[in-house]
């Protein structure tokens, strides 16, 4: 096992005290090209060049001597760090930090950052990544060869958003270009980069009151729970009623990272709740009323998403894929076409129960899990006791088989 490992943050600005003492010592020097060009290295140390992070603990793990291991930025920060330290390795590191390539980046733009949501896309995991930058207004994506801005530009097809791209941070290649997410895909960008993306009807401006906790939460501000009784009900479907839509979202569990479709969004009420859960969003509907309710609703909560006008289930054909999806209409046709897609979990309702079996059997037949309760709600006022409102609704929720 390695003497010592000494993992130092690289910035572009000279070295500090420390990470100059620590690498004359170094008898192995790991670390991206540029980091092993630097003129402090030793010219008898062993050199590895970054590539694969478990790779290069396990060589380091085997070294006899002392090791340094440079990275840019904060290396604590989505960094080799937490590779090092894994319990495989075993390796006790001592860290000299720098500037953190996110903080780099908001300061080239001369943005606060406090509020905004930080991702790291590889090809694996670049679909998340995106639809965080589509539900929140300022996030940062520490991108990867594969996942970059044009990458992240085509995904983000149909949602405009402002790209600042920060190339080369810290070397005498810099370069910060700021464009529309339309014109980033037209371009070749240069590795390693920081893209932070921004806009959207929700962005909260620099002069807002400052926050308390890291990273925008969607719909904070907004009121507290989810569910709410709506205030005009004539806007809501058939037998949509607030404990309806309180159902199929525990049912769904929509979270950061994940994409909600609502098909037949009506109301937009249940669009707008997954939304300030933190998912990204597209609400289809036919219906131009519905589609300038739930933009208005969306705008009122101070959520962001996406709105769909067409018919279900051909205007279902373009969108991305989505992790969980709510059809509040069009019956088994639109569930069987939502299945074909392989979302993890699948939640619709019907007034009949001829309706619920038809749309139990498409799900069946697709291979989910489906489970089925009817559902009875009365509203009474509470100075009488007096019966408002009744809603009796077959709730039908789906999930998909998890693969070994």
């Amino acid at each position: 096992m390695a003497d010592r490992v000494t993992v130092i943050g690289w910035d572009g600005s000279p070295l500090t005290a420390a990470a100059r003492s620590a690498l004359s010592a170094a008898t192995l020097v790991a670390g991206a090209a540029h980091h092993l060009a630097l003129p402090e290295v030793p010219p008898t140390a062993e050199r590895i060049r970054l590539g694969s992070l478990g790779l290069a603990a396990r060589r380091i793990a085997g070294h006899r001597g002392t090791a340094v291991v440079f990275a840019d930025g904060d290396p604590g920060f989505f960094g080799v760090v937490r590779t090092l330290r894994a319990p495989e390795h075993g390796l006790e590191v001592e860290v000299v930090p720098a500037v953190s390539s996110v903080a780099a980046a908001f300061a080239r733009a001369g943005m606060p950052w406090d509020d905004a949501q930080v991702v790291v896309a590889h090809p694996r995991t670049l679909r998340r990544a995106v639809n965080v930058c589509r539900a929140h207004s300022k996030v940062a994506v520490l991108t990867s060869p594969g996942a970059g801005p044009a990458e992240l530009a085509l995904l983000l097809d149909g949602v405009h958003r402002t790209f600042v791209i920060c190339e080369e941070l810290g070397t005498a290649k810099e370069q910060v270009s700021v464009l529309t997410s339309d014109k980033a895909a037209d371009h070749s960008w240069r590795d390693p980069n920081v893209v932070i993306v921004i806009g959207g009807a929700g962005q909260v401006s620099a002069a807002a009151e400052p926050g308390w906790l890291l990273g925008q939460t969607p719909g904070q501000s907004g009121p507290r729970g989810w569910a709410a009784p709506q205030a005009d009900v004539s806007e809501a479907g058939e037998g949509e009623s607030a404990q309806l839509r309180a159902a199929q979202l525990a049912r769904l569990g929509p979270r950061t990272g994940d994409l909600v479709w609502d098909i037949g969004t009506g109301s937009g009420a249940l669009a707008v709740d997954a939304a300030a859960l933190g998912a990204a969003v597209i609400a289809v509907d036919a219906d131009p009323r519905a589609c300038e309710r739930v933009t208005a609703a969306a705008r009122k909560r101070g959520v962001l998403l996406q709105v769909v006008p067409g018919h279900a289930p051909h205007v279902l054909e373009n969108l991305p894929e989505p992790d969980v999806v709510r059809v509040g209409g069009g019956g088994a046709e639109v569930v069987a076409a939502v299945a074909d897609r392989r979302p993890e979990r699948i939640v619709s309702h019907a007034s009949t129960r001829d309706e619920a079996e038809a749309i139990g059997r498409a799900l069946t037949e697709h291979g989910y899990a489906v489970e089925c309760a009817l559902l009875q709600s009365v509203g009474l006022d509470p100075r009488t006791w007096a019966e408002q409102d009744r809603s009796v609704v077959f709730l039908l929720a789906a999930e998909r088989p998890v693969t070994r």
